[in-house]
């Protein structure tokens, strides 16, 4: 089956409040599951007003690692590549896993950089600041934390 998107894909994320959040197709692996994508403000109200020439990397609101069900079902429309799109400038981030009673010390885990569903690192870390959490979202959550962070 021919994917929908590849690498560097934008794409439109729906919003359960309304309206639409803009994302990038970081890493994919050749036969898609498991993305990275950089997710960004602010809420569009409608599909029209995409662009995807004025997103960077820097500017997301949300990075994560993610499955592909909305694009394959076609709920998250591509909108296809930004025209200054580099793979360099959009790498897998370093990700921490804390432990939820906070008794035990984070844990920094890094990803493979042609596949992110692949470990390649995990080790204690004093400081976790600035990392996201290591975490592995559906679309529905995706939607969801979206809809949150750009309210």
């Amino acid at each position: 089956m021919k994917l929908p998107y590849s690498e560097g894909s934008a794409f439109l994320v729906p919003l359960k409040g309304g309206g639409y959040a803009r994302g990038v197709i970081a890493r994919a692996p050749p036969k898609g599951k498991i993305l990275m994508g950089y997710f960004f403000g602010p809420r569009l109200e409608l599909p029209a007003d995409a662009t995807v020439d004025d997103l960077r990397a820097a500017d997301a609101v949300l990075r994560l690692r993610f499955g592909d069900l909305g694009l394959i079902k076609g709920r998250w429309p591509v909108l296809g590549k930004p025209s200054t799109w580099s793979r360099s400038e959009w790498s897998i981030p370093d990700f921490v896993r804390r432990d939820p009673l906070g008794r035990l010390k984070p844990i920094l885990v890094q990803y493979s950089d042609h596949d992110p569903s692949a470990h390649i690192n995990e080790q204690s870390i004093d400081d976790d600041s600035g990392l996201d959490a290591d975490s592995l979202s559906g679309a529905g959550f995706v939607e969801i934390q979206l809809d949150k962070i750009l309210d």
